[in-house]
């Protein structure tokens, strides 16, 4: 079986007035937010995608379906951090994480920072291995006509090795 398994993941949600914008658990002045059952971090539920697919796990509407009241509002980062534990528990480990976030505005570089730190804290590894970007779509689609916001995911997988077995395996005989 291979070491590696790659995956993708892909969201998006509107914009609307009257919720908060919040992109890897960090909240963002802005006069619009993004809709949806939880606190529709588009960028955590695209990472949480892309570790699923990784190992054929389904989607996060699978794990955390918007018809259980028990995701209303639910913080994203938590929801991460319960799908870190089940790929732990299937003997993978983040080897590194690619996003990309698209939205015409607020500008979000200045927050990706802490956007990189939150993931990596709930992930259990360095920031190093995270790596979040952001761009526009020079005002062409919906992210570009501020109706929406998307992210891409890609995430590298590696299976946690398990520790060498050094008991003896019986008796040597001399040859």
């Amino acid at each position: 079986m291979a070491d590696f398994r790659i995956g993708h993941g892909y969201d998006v949600h509107k914009l609307t007035e009257g919720r908060k914008l919040i992109l890897g658990g960090v909240e963002i002045p802005h006069t619009l937010g993004l809709l949806g059952h939880s606190d529709a971090d588009v960028l955590t539920h695209a990472v949480m995608d892309a570790m699923l697919g990784a190992l054929a796990l389904g989607d996060i509407g699978q794990h955390f379906p918007d018809t259980d009241p028990r995701y209303k509002g639910a913080d994203s980062l938590k929801l991460l951090y319960h799908v870190n534990g089940l790929i732990q528990s299937k003997g993978w480990r983040i080897g590194n994480v690619d996003a990309t976030m698209l939205a015409q505005a607020p500008k979000l570089a200045p927050h990706i920072p802490q956007m990189r730190k939150n993931l990596a804290a709930k992930l259990g590894c360095d920031m190093e291995q995270i790596s979040v970007k952001a761009t526009t779509e020079e005002r062409l689609g919906f992210t570009g006509a501020e109706q929406g916001m998307a992210a891409h995911c890609v995430v590298l997988l590696e299976r946690i090795p398990k520790a060498i077995d050094r008991r003896p395996m019986g008796k040597v005989f001399p040859l």
